[in-house]
């Protein structure tokens, strides 16, 4: 066991942001029992923030593992690192600097497709874009927040009798900023491209996109106002001190299981019960509501460059593994093929890491079965902190992505369609 030398203090929650200066990100790998004993260890007495994986649970031999250790405690972890012998690298040498230089700048004028919005501004945008294209858009709150905020949904699609549907949501992580930027530059993409665009035009025509501009409303706003590395839900939690839930370990899929954890400060935290958070009910509830239609789920989430399908929470094989390889074979090589950026896919499980209560497993065991999950950029130098300078090509990219695994849908809807007429 290593003696650690260090204790970290508990700060009161101030009233203003929380700042990061000196705060570094490390990439290490464990080569060892004893490295990754360490790890779990500094986890602990550092308080670490995990990045990938998500939890000291997860930190695996030969792995690579990225964390935050904040700014009093970050060079007693590099020595510990150091002495260690662990391959190491510091991806981000003070995570405060990183925050101020992720803006282009602090001027905020309105709405922007290139620049990362705050929550008001996004709800406000999405009344807007749905009243100017009413023909294509449409707009409805389908939950509220632990807080008491809307969470709201577009469906974007020409209207139509029985149509197919791909439900995309954003925002699931607060931390994860470029998400809900994607689901934005989705719909934009979808209005200025449809009778243009001969592709979209067909799946606008033929499918229906519901799309989830920010689902944890709650602790984005946090991410805004009080701690831009916020991670989970905002609801209070019974008989503990700490906040918030995990909202991607809250689904019932072999729920609080491996890569989750009843303990309620860990960051996977997976609820008091499965669909504790009213957020993550009220996207359930809609997949059950619309289960006949949605043939479709994307999760849409950073960072690492994978796409990743079913399952999470275990290493056997999805009854569609085969297709599902497919498909993201096909999503990735349409992906790179813009800017070159290289992709991981792969079941989530044996790509990334095991993890229970996820919602692509959910939506996957109750039926929908092109069920994805998307890590975009990057893979850790920016890390959470993804510049807005990288908005516009990772969202071009990602709607190449996007299209192709809708195409494959609509393909397969329209050849049900022809067999049932038979």
């Amino acid at each position: 066991m290593w003696a650690l030398l260090f204790l970290v203090s508990v700060t009161a929650v101030a009233a203003e942001p929380r700042s990061f200066h000196g705060a570094k990100v490390f990439r290490v790998t464990p080569q060892s029992p004893e490295h990754v004993e360490l790890i779990r260890s500094l986890a602990i007495s550092a308080q670490l923030d995990f990045w990938v994986p998500d939890s000291a649970a997860s930190v695996e031999h030969g792995k690579r593992t990225d964390f935050r250790a904040d700014g009093q405690v970050s060079y007693d972890v590099q020595a510990f690192i150091e002495q260690s012998g662990m391959p190491y690298e510091i991806m981000i040498d003070d995570v405060q600097v990183a925050l101020e230089n992720q803006q282009n700048s602090n001027i905020r004028t309105g709405h922007s497709y290139d620049k990362y919005n705050d929550l008001d501004t996004i709800n406000a945008w999405s009344a807007n874009i749905a009243a100017q294209n009413s023909g294509l858009v449409s707009r409805s709150q389908f939950g509220i927040s632990y807080e008491g905020r809307p969470i709201y949904l577009l469906k974007v699609g020409r209207p139509g009798v029985d149509k197919k549907a791909v439900l995309i949501d954003c925002g699931f992580h607060a931390r994860e900023w470029i998400t809900p930027a994607f689901c934005q530059w989705f719909v934009k993409e979808a209005v200025n491209s449809y009778g243009s665009d001969a592709q979209f035009t067909d799946l606008l025509n033929n499918l229906d996109f519901y799309i989830i501009p920010v689902l944890n409303v709650d602790g984005y706003v946090y991410t805004w106002t009080n701690d831009r590395m916020w991670r989970k839900t905002r609801s209070a939690t019974k008989n503990s001190k700490c906040f918030g839930t995990d909202p991607n370990r809250n689904f019932n899929a072999a729920w609080c299981t491996g890569g989750s954890t009843s303990n309620a400060c860990a960051e996977t935290y997976c609820g008091s019960t499965p669909e504790s958070e009213s957020e993550t009910k009220a996207l359930a509830d809609f997949i059950r509501n619309n289960i006949s239609s949605i043939k479709s789920y994307l999760s849409i989430h950073s960072y690492s460059q994978m796409l990743l399908f079913p399952y999470s929470y275990t290493n056997a094989k999805a009854k569609d593994n085969a297709e599902l390889y497919a498909v993201s074979e096909g999503a990735v090589k349409q992906l790179e093929s813009l800017y070159g950026t290289i992709y991981t896919y792969g079941p989530s499980a044996s790509t990334i890491y095991i993890a229970a209560g996820c919602s692509d497993d959910w939506a996957y065991d109750v039926g929908v079965k092109y069920s994805f999950t998307f890590e975009l950029r990057d893979t850790g130098k920016y890390g959470f902190i993804l510049p807005e300078s990288e908005i516009k090509e990772t969202c071009e990219e990602t709607m190449l992505a996007v299209k192709y695994i809708a195409n494959h849908v609509m393909i397969n809807a329209k050849k049900k369609k022809k067999k049932k007429k038979k």
